[in-house]
C-alpha cells in the first residue's frame, strides 16, 4: 500500500490543483526523509563511541535539533498549500528515498559517512525538486523554500564530512 498525499481543500494562491498536488507530492517526499535522516541522527548521538565521542554527539544532537525544526516547516508548507501533511512512521517510510538501517551501529567514522552520504541524497533530491517546483509546478515560493533547505543540508554535510576527510 502506498500513501499518496493528500489535497484538504480548494484555495485560490494561483496554483493549479494539479501543480498543487505535485507540489505536496514533493514536500511529502521531502518531509519522509528529513524524518529517516533525524532518527538515524538521534541513533547515532546516542550510540556513538570512540575518542571522538563528545564532538560527534555534540554535532549530531546540533543537526537533529535543526532536521526538528526544519520538519516542523516542511509540514506546515504543506498545509500552506492547502494539502494534509503525512505524520506516521508508515507514511514516512512509504515515501522517503532513504533508507532505514536497523541494528547498524557502525564505528564513528562510518557513522559520519553515512550521515554525509544520506545529505548528499537529500541535496541531489533536492536539486531536482527546485527546479520542478519552479518550472514544472510554477510556484517559486516552494522553490525559494526547498533553496534554503537545501543550503541547510549543503552546511550539515560539510560539517560532517570535515570529520572524516584527510590532507594529503
Amino acid at each position: 500500500m502506498t500513501t499518496k498525499p493528500m489535497v484538504t481543500s480548494t484555495i485560490d494562491i494561483g496554483l493549479s490543483a494539479s501543480n498543487t498536488q505535485g507540489l505536496i507530492s514533493i514536500l511529502s517526499r521531502v518531509l519522509a526523509d528529513e524524518h529517516v535522516l533525524y532518527m538515524r541522527l538521534r541513533n547515532y548521538h546516542w550510540n556513538v563511541v570512540g575518542m571522538a565521542f563528545g564532538p560527534l554527539h555534540e554535532l549530531f544532537q546540533e543537526q537533529y535539533e535543526d532536521l526538528a525544526n526544519e520538519i516542523d516547516d516542511i509540514a506546515e508548507r504543506i498545509r500552506m498549500i492547502g494539502g494534509i501533511s503525512p505524520g506516521t512512521m508508515t507514511e514516512f517510510l512509504q515515501l522517503a528515498t532513504l533508507t532505514e538501517r536497523p541494528g547498524d551501529l557502525p564505528n564513528d567514522q562510518t557513522m559520519v559517512a553515512h550521515l554525509v552520504a544520506d545529505h548528499e541524497a537529500i541535496i541531489r533530491n533536492l536539486r531536482r525538486d527546485v527546479r520542478a517546483s519552479d518550472e514544472q509546478y510554477d510556484d517559486v515560493g516552494t522553490s525559494d523554500f526547498l533553496t534554503g533547505l537545501m543550503e541547510k543540508h549543503e552546511k550539515m554535510a560539510w560539517l560532517l564530512r570535515s570529520h572524516i576527510e584527510q590532507r594529503g
